[in-house]
């Protein structure tokens, strides 16, 4: 008896130490379906829309005392793919190591620049998402990120792309940021950030978000240019979001010179992980006709 007594003190004992040097891996998600009536200049339609449903798993491993290894593996899934069998694209994708130096990543990222928004775009991931008018919305391969550790609120990073992924000529993409991007540790969040020479653009921005108790106001200022030939625009982003309850009502202007964008909507929460939602978007282009989108939806986060 007291062998077989020493002998589950030995295996739990073993099990207990496994356990504590175990990577942690997290599955995480978000599903999302909208849909959508669209004036696209060549006549209306209805469609189902997936908006950058997602799946993926991440984890942290301490190796040392001061150091840990972090990955991120994710990938976008089409809800709405008519036939199923090619909506799958991978996302951010990426290995490294943390410690009081900072944050080293290698893979696929988005780029500073990208990050660099936070939570300004009030419609990101939908047809009015920034990328819809300006350049620098870049996820890229072959590429090296560093985060250095924040200090006094300031934070900074640098985006490294090999030549392999920009056809010819290295990129970088660098930017330093004031506050919490998610507006949950500080009340105001800010961001300078450029890009040289990622997919052909040299693009610069200033960001900046406030929240004002329920309201949160927002706005971006953008400037594109072609590396090549040095053509230029210019761009401003307001948006604003206000908490009403379960009701999140929210307005967001953007435009490049000449081309506009204007969006509002509504999120409603069902849940702790689970929104309602309904947005209109009207987009005037210069060169070419104007676009519209009216999309009712549901959101879940897993």
């Amino acid at each position: 008896m007291k062998l077989v007594y020493k002998l589950s003190l030995s295996l739990l004992a073993a099990s207990v130490s496994m356990a504590s040097f175990a990577d942690p891996i997290t599955v995480y998600g978000k599903a999302n379906v909208s849909a959508q009536a669209a004036d696209e200049g060549e006549g209306s339609f209805t469609e189902l829309k997936s908006n950058a449903s997602r799946f993926g798993i991440k984890g942290d491993l301490q190796v040392d005392d001061d150091l840990e290894v972090v990955y991120t593996l994710e990938w976008q899934v089409d809800l709405a793919d008519e036939s199923g069998s090619d909506n799958i694209a991978a996302r951010n994708q990426y290995l490294g190591l943390k410690g009081n130096f900072g944050t080293v990543l290698l893979g696929r990222n988005d780029t500073m620049l990208k990050q660099s928004q936070g939570k300004i775009d009030q419609f990101n991931d939908y047809e009015a998402d920034i990328k819809g008018l300006w350049k620098g919305e870049n996820r890229m391969g072959d590429s090296v990120t560093y985060i250095s550790p924040t200090i006094n609120g300031f934070s900074a990073g640098l985006t490294y792309i090999a030549e392999d992924d920009v056809a010819g000529d290295d990129a970088q993409s660098l930017s330093v940021s004031y506050g919490d991007k998610n507006l949950k540790q500080s009340n105001w969040y800010a961001s300078i950030a450029t890009d040289f020479n990622v997919k052909g653009y040299d693009s610069q921005r200033i960001s900046v978000q406030g929240k004002f108790d329920a309201l949160k106001l927002g706005a971006i200022l953008h400037r594109q240019e072609l590396a090549e030939n040095g053509d230029s625009k210019d761009g401003v982003l307001v948006s604003a979001a206000y908490t009403l309850g379960k009701i999140v009502l929210k307005g967001q202007v953007q435009t490049l010179e000449d081309d506009k964008s204007l969006s509002v909507g509504a999120d409603y929460k069902l849940g702790k992980s689970t929104k309602a939602y309904i947005w209109y978007t009207d987009r005037g282009l210069d060169v070419s006709e104007d676009k519209s989108w009216l999309a009712l939806g549901l959101e879940h986060k897993f």
